[in-house]
């Protein structure tokens, strides 16, 4: 961590600050987690699909609390240390708690282990970390009080005692500190997890780093030298159309969220084709319910193999994108590398190739060359170029060949759409 520094400012915090000059492209810094822990609805969801594949991918489950599950007898070596306390409590507790309250223990375990100073490499302590406990609403400090009352369930009477005030303090840092994991390709989140270190980084709307998850270790990764900000301007009068076209996508996203849960996706693409007809004459494109339709809508005609549709709304939320976000954004790269592919599947092949190009470059960046999507894109970039050269050589005789190897080969379709927005940074308790 040489290479930040903590600083304070009065009145609005600590921060970090750098201790030398990045390129971009540059690894900040990498920091694995104080303690983490998966979604309680992906053990729940991927819990049937685990059973089906296990017999096939071989699996191993501990065979102690048949809750957690590792994909080989070496990650289950390793995870031990981390698995033990909490295995013992689940067994004796009959099933395993939330995600809030397996990840306090972990912490509390950890503690119990190592103490509550400073670890390795680490800027600051748990201790340290703020928990706006006294901020808190009254609904929030319901959630705690019964957030506390379940931890307490469950902690093992054998294991090291913690006062209330301290347990609070705990959840407190979870709340308002902890951040989301994604799988390896950056796709869905996961998990949620605590990096005492990168808590310390300030929020900015325009900022010149990002943070992305790679082999357990989240990692801030710098991607300007020179921070430029943009002045934005609102409008001084709301006008009341326009209240009610937002008023009308809310209502609208609760129904295609409903028909997603429900796998009625052609009733989703009627939904949105209906609220953008609405959206469409009021809201500004870089609007987020505009937005939001749009990358629902596109993702869900892709599924549905109807590319060309889903190939317009992506271009159309991709140009939206960059209007709002830094050109280095990893948020933008994951958006042009979608719509790229959309293009592609399309055959639209020249936009198809020059946005997976320039997802690769974003990512390439933000993620780094040896990160799993990177190296996707790279496989993607590559042949797309291959089929560029070929739809230019003889326009024609590509679309020909394309329709002979679509009519042999069985057409991969794509994956089945996530009800979730995608992976945000912070996770915020639900």
């Amino acid at each position: 961590m040489e290479s930040v520094e903590v600083f304070t400012t009065e009145g609005k915090g600590r921060g970090l600050k750098a201790q030398k000059e990045f390129l971009p492209g540059d690894v900040i810094f990498a920091e694995p987690a104080y303690a983490a822990v998966v979604f309680d609805r992906k053990c729940g969801e991927h819990r049937a699909y685990r059973r089906a594949v296990q017999a096939a991918e071989r699996l191993h489950r501990c065979g102690q609390c048949k809750f957690a599950y590792y994909c080989d007898r070496t990650c289950q070596r390793d995870a031990w240390l981390n698995h033990k306390n909490e295995c013992s409590a689940i067994k004796k507790h009959g099933k395993a708690p939330t995600e809030n309250i397996r990840l306090a223990a972990r912490i509390l375990w950890r503690i119990e282990r190592e103490g509550s100073g400073l670890s390795e490499n680490c800027l600051v302590s748990i201790d340290d970390l703020q928990n706006h406990v006294e901020s808190f609403d009254e609904e929030e400090k319901k959630d705690l009080r019964i957030d506390v009352e379940s931890f307490l369930e469950f902690w093992p009477a054998q294991s090291q005692q913690f006062g209330v005030q301290y347990i609070s303090h705990i959840f407190g840092v979870i709340n308002c500190n902890a951040f989301t994991l994604s799988d390896q390709r950056g796709l869905q989140a996961v998990g949620v997890g605590i990096f005492p270190n990168l808590c310390q980084a300030n929020h900015d709307c325009w900022p010149n780093c990002t943070v992305i998850f790679n082999n357990g270790k989240e990692i801030a990764k710098e991607y300007e030298k020179k921070k430029e900000k943009e002045n934005f301007s609102t409008s001084a009068h709301i006008l009341e159309t326009v209240k009610e076209v937002i008023q009308f996508s809310k209502d609208m996203l609760e129904k295609i969220n409903k028909a997603r849960l429900d796998g009625s996706y052609h009733e989703v693409v009627k939904l949105c084709r209906e609220c953008l007809k609405k959206q469409e004459p009021v809201l500004g494109d870089t609007n987020i319910y505009l937005l939001r339709i749009l990358s629902i809508a596109s993702e869900v005609l892709s599924y549905l193999q109807m590319f060309e549709e889903a190939a317009e709304y992506a271009k159309r939320m991709v140009d939206g994108y960059m209007k709002i976000y830094h050109p280095n954004n990893a948020q933008l790269g994951m958006a042009v590398m979608r719509a790229g592919v959309t293009h592609w599947h399309a055959g639209l092949i020249e936009v198809g190739h020059s946005m997976i190009c320039k997802a690769y470059a974003i990512l390439l960046i933000t993620h780094g060359p040896s990160h799993p999507i990177t190296k996707d894109l790279e496989v993607m970039r590559v042949q797309t170029e291959m089929e560029l050269r070929m739809f230019q050589q003889n326009e024609f005789m590509y679309y020909k060949m394309r329709e002979a190897a679509l009519k042999n080969q069985k057409i991969h379709v794509m994956p089945e759409p996530s009800n979730e927005a995608p992976p945000s940074l912070f996770h915020k308790k639900e």
